[in-house]
């Protein structure tokens, strides 16, 4: 029976702290130890000037089969070290809500892990708690400085900064608060976001250094005055504040993998509710230590590696020069019409069927200007007619299908990747955004999601549209679009599996994150507060007599 990822992680011996940092070049100084196993990095002591190549990987539109992301992350990264490649991997933090939810936790999986595991899928070194902490400032903030008077005037019925919590509770998405007499406060109602979906978190992940990150707090809009005019945290005097609590958290996190190699987690924005990845500052931090970074973006392609490209490169000024695109053979087969229960039998047919949603990514990311190459990550039930399928699938859009087992082999098992994706990041990319920043806000919406979702439009109600005109009066024309939708399809419909045409996206709500420089328009029935699963995974987590976390996946 094969080892559990938790029982690979303990039986793994982590090293030093100290001895990672110095094997990629950073100075003792700029080390702030978290414990033996973790540090901060003072970003002011280190170079930001990029001489790295950056490899973005993304994959497939995920299913309850998996596809394996943040492992063929760690896999490549420790295998292009292996190589003689000085590289580094920089991936975003896990969030508690799915830690004890549906999804586990985000350290990689097998011989491809970061770890501490159980630090980093838990408390980790603080960053999630000084965002919740920072944003429910401000918020509280707001309803204090209505109570004392409303100098500003306020608009209580035009608040729309709500309050957030880094865990899945659907009876906080919305609520009356202020309840129970005048010494509260002013009854309205608001809700709860998860703190992943928090502008604070975007902020600190889009921010280059602690004076931007201060200005875009400032920038923050809370809420409208009855006139209509946006008043800001600057105007509640709250952004020094906030930045005082983010001052720690916005230090990028230094790791390792399993294999000894440095990795920088930073930040955890999701990517169907918001942009879905690593901070700007860690990004930039790793091309100047290292001659290869690679990164990651949340879920499929149509939600991270978008965003990544049009949202994180446009603002930081980066450029992908490789993509690496993840599938299974068992995810495909779901997007062919097999259930979860039949996965293990030979489907070749099925995986015919499904890897049309791998072949419509390869087209998006090749929309880009940016070479990919396909890792197919090896589960033991593939057969070798079903990755041969895989393998011709990519082949005939002009992409290498590289069959990968780093969760059992670690880095010998993505050497042949290593090969290729250097190869082609060597090479360079003609990188460039979807869209230019003169088109309105609805047509960036329309355009992503024609050209990215293969839609037949995108609709919304004349109040949405209204609302996109005020934004683009009030000078956020200019702004990229966050989409915000589900992750398991193409469209707006989570149902609808494989690589559907023709289909509407419909955009509900949209709000503007002044400060983090993007407008969300939320789609179809997508939540920004998760909810828990029927059988959540924290009824399996526990801490045994010795003191051992158990159940964390």
């Amino acid at each position: 029976m094969q080892p559990s990822d938790l029982e690979i992680a303990r039986a793994t011996p982590l090293q030093p702290i100290a001895a990672i940092a110095a094997k990629i070049g950073i100075p003792e100084d700029a080390v702030e130890p978290y414990g033996r196993h973790k540090a901060k990095l003072d970003i002011a002591r280190l170079s930001h000037v990029p001489r790295g190549k950056l490899i973005l990987v993304t994959a497939i539109n995920p299913t309850p089969a998996g596809e394996g992301k943040t492992t063929t992350s760690v896999g490549l990264a420790d295998a292009l070290n292996r190589s003689g490649r000085t590289t580094m991997l920089c991936v975003r933090e896990p969030s508690l809500g799915p830690c004890f939810g549906m999804k586990g936790g985000a350290t990689g999986g097998g011989r491809a892990q970061v770890g501490p595991m159980e630090d980093i899928n838990l408390h980790f070194t603080g960053d999630f708690h000084a965002v919740t902490s920072a944003h429910n400032l401000l918020a509280a903030m707001i309803d204090n400085h209505i109570y004392w008077g409303n100098v500003l005037g306020i608009d209580v019925r035009r608040v729309v900064w709500r309050r957030v919590l880094d865990m899945n509770d659907r009876a906080l998405r919305d609520i009356v608060q202020s309840l129970g007499g005048t010494a509260n406060g002013f009854p309205r109602q608001s809700g709860f976001d998860i703190t992943v979906a928090s502008e604070v978190m975007a902020i600190l992940c889009l921010a280059r250094d602690v004076d931007d990150m201060r200005a875009r707090l400032g920038r923050i809009i809370v809420g409208y005055t009855r006139d209509q005019q946006p008043v800001t945290a600057h105007d509640l005097k709250a952004d020094g504040a906030m930045a005082a609590l983010l001052a720690e958290a916005i230090k990028p996190n230094l790791v390792q993998t399993l294999e000894g190699n440095p990795a920088l987690l930073h930040g955890g924005p999701f990517a169907n509710i918001a942009h879905g990845c690593n901070s700007v500052i860690a990004t930039t931090t790793a091309l100047a230590l290292a001659d290869y970074v690679v990164t990651e973006a949340g879920f499929g392609a149509d939600l991270g590696a978008e965003k990544f490209m049009n949202i994180k490169c446009r603002q930081a000024g980066l450029a992908p020069d490789a993509a690496v695109i993840v599938a299974t053979v068992r995810a495909l087969k779901m997007n062919g019409g097999v259930a979860k229960a039949e996965l293990a039998a030979e489907n070749v047919e099925a995986v015919r069927a499904g890897a049309v949603n791998l072949v419509r990514h390869i087209e998006n990311v090749h929309q880009f200007g940016v070479p990919a190459v396909v890792a197919i990550n090896h589960f033991g039930t593939d057969t070798d007619a079903e990755i041969e399928v895989v393998r011709e699938a990519a082949a005939a859009h002009g992409v290498r299908a590289i069959l990968c087992r780093h969760w059992a082999e670690g880095s010998a098992g993505t050497a042949e990747l290593a090969e290729a994706v250097a190869d082609l990041a060597d090479k360079g990319a003609q990188f460039a955004p979807l869209y230019d920043d003169s088109l309105s806000l609805f047509d960036k919406i329309d355009t992503i999601a024609t050209r990215i979702y293969r839609a037949k439009q995108a609709v919304a109600e004349p109040s949405v549209l209204a609302q996109l005109k005020r934004f683009e009066e009030m000078g956020f024309g200019h702004l990229p679009v966050c989409i915000a939708k589900t992750a398991y399809s193409f469209s707006a419909d989570p149902h609808l599996l494989g690589a559907p045409t023709g289909h509407v996206l419909p955009v509900r709500e949209v709000r503007l994150a002044a400060g983090a420089g993007f407008v969300v328009a939320i789609c179809g029935e997508i939540m920004t507060m998760p909810g828990l699963p029927r059988h959540p995974a924290a009824e399996h987590i526990h801490v045994d007599a010795a003191g051992n976390i158990e159940g964390l996946f």
